[in-house]
């Protein structure tokens, strides 16, 4: 353990939870507004700011921080006003961005090896004034996702509900955006501008198969994604390998093994009953309107009846049928 000791190794520790928590914290609002690639877009258009912060010799991170944000608000304001759908949008900072860092850099006499810190991560090369940066920046990210939680929710689950209820929906989206734009720029020392957006919905993934429910899904991922952040530093110590794929390959890795696990916990929390029934059975009619879609999860009673499953709820029992349920 005596890499406990080493000032770089616990400055990089510092920001792998810094970054392994706020990544993912963000991440569950892009998951639930089905904006998984956003952070993909954003590392790309930081790249752009990165390249400029080399040709004016100024500090990379302050100057990132603010081109991903403004460029963000530009992207979501568009997406808002009809004038480029979402996948315009990604396109436009995927390219752009990436093209703009790199003739940035070519100006500044730099080639793509100086960028490569800032592509993929150098989590061990931390410097304490990056600290501080990445230290602030996660705290104001955490901060406001926590602070609004219910209403950031309410407007990545159902934005005409948001709106129907007064909520102020043009300007909680800037901040969803602005947020993911910060979570990226300061992972870029972590993980890496390219690898970034992994950080952000692998673990949003892996909590969604092992809990219900929005709050604990987001806390969760919270937690893996801080356990994956560690867990590739320390390993990259000790392997002498890069840590930011490391860490993904970690977070892919705890993935893939929630999968049998998420089909356990289904199947052993699943409120099934077999009923047989005595006589001849009933004519079944047609239940009417049901908005309500049924589903392992709905909360309702699910019974095995005669090779198909019924749900109980309000004294009725609705089987699914074609595009309909019928009242047994």
């Amino acid at each position: 353990m005596e890499w406990l000791t080493l000032a770089f190794m616990q400055r990089a520790l510092i920001a792998a939870v810094i970054t392994g928590v706020t990544a993912p914290a963000i991440g569950t609002f892009l998951v639930q507004r089905k904006l998984s690639l956003l952070g993909d877009g954003l590392g790309h258009l930081a790249v752009a700011g990165v390249g400029l912060a080399i040709l004016t010799g100024t500090a990379p991170l302050p100057l990132a921080v603010a081109i991903c944000v403004l460029g963000s608000i530009g992207i979501e304001l568009l997406r808002e006003s009809g004038r480029a759908s979402g996948d315009v949008g990604l396109a436009i900072l995927f390219y752009g961005g990436l093209s703009a860092g790199l003739l940035l850099a070519g100006l500044a006499g730099q080639g793509t090896g100086t960028l490569s810190a800032y592509l993929f991560g150098s989590l061990l090369t931390i410097s304490a004034a990056d600290l501080w940066y990445i230290t602030i920046l996660g705290i104001v990210v955490l901060g406001v996702t926590i602070g609004l939680l219910p209403q950031l929710f309410a407007v990545s689950a159902d934005e005409p509900f948001a709106r129907s209820i007064g909520l102020p929906v043009r300007l909680l989206n800037i901040v969803v955006v602005s947020l993911a734009a910060i979570t990226v720029t300061v992972s870029m020392r972590t993980v890496g501008l390219l690898l970034v957006s992994a950080l952000m919905v692998v673990p949003v993934a892996t909590s969604n198969h092992l809990v219900v429910g929005f709050r604990n899904g987001l806390f969760l991922a919270m937690g893996l994604g801080a356990v994956a952040a560690v867990s590739g530093a320390v390993g990259s110590y000790s392997l002498n390998t890069a840590p930011g794929p490391l860490i993904v390959v970690i977070a892919i890795g705890v993935f893939a093994l929630s999968w049998p696990l998420s089909r356990l916990l289904q199947r052993r929390h699943r409120p099934l009953v077999e009923l047989v029934d005595e006589g001849e059975p009933l004519p079944h009619e047609p239940a009417g309107t049901h908005p309500h879609v049924h589903s392992d999860h709905c909360g309702h009673l699910a019974v095995q009846h005669a090779g198909h499953v019924d749900y109980i709820h309000d004294g009725h029992r609705h089987a699914a049928h074609e595009d309909h349920y019928d009242e047994h």
